[in-house]
């Protein structure tokens, strides 16, 4: 794992104006979206037009660890001048059906992560990339060949501690009340979003009757979907 430098002050805590009641800063809660989730949105200004790209990451810790190439790439540059950029993952847990398109919402997660983003290097990188694998793909480092020196000089590390954070649900049904002077006879409720891996897909060069390898069964036999992955 990463190692973790003694900690700076962290910054005044970000507060959201509107639907404040929605705010947590229970960390528990960000580790368990951050935990769940595999896609995030990396999001920084360059040149004064903004940029967003989605991409997988891990959570080591108090930190977020992304990776891309080391040939160029908005976030490496990003994290070369010093820059603030914004990290962004929800998961969306259902839809709310309320009786009016007003009214209606949706039940979710969202935390938006503020800060620089640092190189990780030397052995921590190595330590990095093999902490994303086993998040990404649990297991499967140990069934594959290890990386090459020309791919690991290839690939580049980053990470964005986890101290200006805005964490933000929503986990309710429809807004209704007695003598909302809606007629309930129109329903109301939510719809749970429920996500789970499906069956297995070799690729065309495999050869038939190939086993398929046991990260890859406990991934799709799993029956909390794509969370839970470690």
């Amino acid at each position: 794992m990463t190692t973790i430098d003694q900690a700076s002050p962290a910054p005044a805590p970000r507060r959201i104006r509107r639907m404040s009641e929605r705010q947590t800063t229970d960390r528990d809660a960000l580790f368990e979206l951050l935990d769940t989730e595999l896609v995030g949105h990396l999001a920084v200004a360059a040149d004064g037009v903004p940029i967003v790209v989605p991409m997988g990451y891990a959570r080591d810790g108090e930190y977020l660890l992304v990776h891309g190439s080391t040939g160029g790439g908005f976030a490496l540059r990003a994290a070369s001048e010093g820059r603030t950029v914004a990290f962004a993952v929800t998961a969306l847990d259902g839809l709310v059906f309320a009786r009016s398109l007003f009214d209606s919402s949706m039940n979710y997660r969202s935390a938006v992560v503020y800060g620089v983003l640092e190189p990780v290097e030397g052995e921590a990188a190595d330590a990095a990339l093999l902490a994303l694998s086993e998040r990404l793909m649990p297991g499967r480092p140990a069934e594959v060949r290890a990386m090459t020196r020309k791919e690991i000089a290839a690939t580049r590390v980053l990470r964005l501690r986890l101290d200006d954070v805005v964490v933000k649900t929503r986990a309710a049904g429809a807004s209704e009340a007695e003598d909302d002077g809606e007629d309930h006879s129109v329903w109301a409720g939510v719809v749970p979003l429920v996500r789970r891996w499906g069956a297995p897909e070799p690729s065309v060069l495999t050869p038939e009757g190939t086993p398929t390898p046991d990260s890859v069964v406990a991934l799709s036999t799993s029956a909390d979907g794509p969370g839970r992955l470690l």
